[in-house]
């Protein structure tokens, strides 16, 4: 029995430091590769997102990295109506989740998001979603893109606008 507790002691007080050392490593890593191109968007969890266990149904996270993306867009001055009046959508092709840890009702997450790729045809948004009091990692993901005019037609950004093209670019060349 007490060697069972002890090694329950010594694996909590691991794990955290992993945690930490890991967490750490991993943000730090990120703002020395990306610079100032990552956007951080902090969100309340409600009541009326969560399930039957209490926990946030996994569906909503995929609302949460639209939010997220919807934000960054207004942030860097090229939000959707902006786009939209310039006769541009930007469709989701893809989405990737993965779920590491749940989240419930009155947590508050924090939502990272950079660039990955962009080409002019097709963007890469990846993102990071911890939980702000336990600093877990919740949700690790990407959205996949394409830009189209209003008709749903693809097009290069760099030769539609080129003004917008080079927003995205100069977020690619910070990293």
């Amino acid at each position: 029995m007490i060697k069972s507790i002890v090694l329950t002691v010594i694996y909590k007080k691991t794990y955290k430091i992993y945690n930490s050392i890991y967490n750490n490593k991993l943000y730090n890593s990120k703002n020395e590769k990306r610079g100032n191109m990552e956007f951080t968007f902090e969100r309340y969890i409600n009541y009326y997102e969560t399930d039957k266990m209490g926990v946030v149904h996994h569906s909503n996270y995929i609302r949460f990295l639209e939010e997220a993306r919807c934000k960054w867009l207004k942030n860097i001055d090229m939000p959707f109506e902006v786009l939209e009046e310039n006769g541009i959508t930007i469709p989701v092709l893809g989405v990737n989740c993965n779920y590491k840890y749940h989240v419930t009702f009155g947590d508050t997450i924090i939502i990272k998001l950079y660039i990955k790729e962009y080409t002019g045809v097709r963007m890469t948004v990846s993102y990071e979603i911890t939980n702000k009091k336990t600093n877990t990692i919740v949700l690790t993901g990407e959205t996949r893109h394409c830009f189209t005019d209003k008709s749903l037609k693809p097009i290069n950004l760099k030769k539609y606008k080129r003004e917008f093209s080079d927003k995205f670019e100069k977020l690619i060349e910070r990293g």
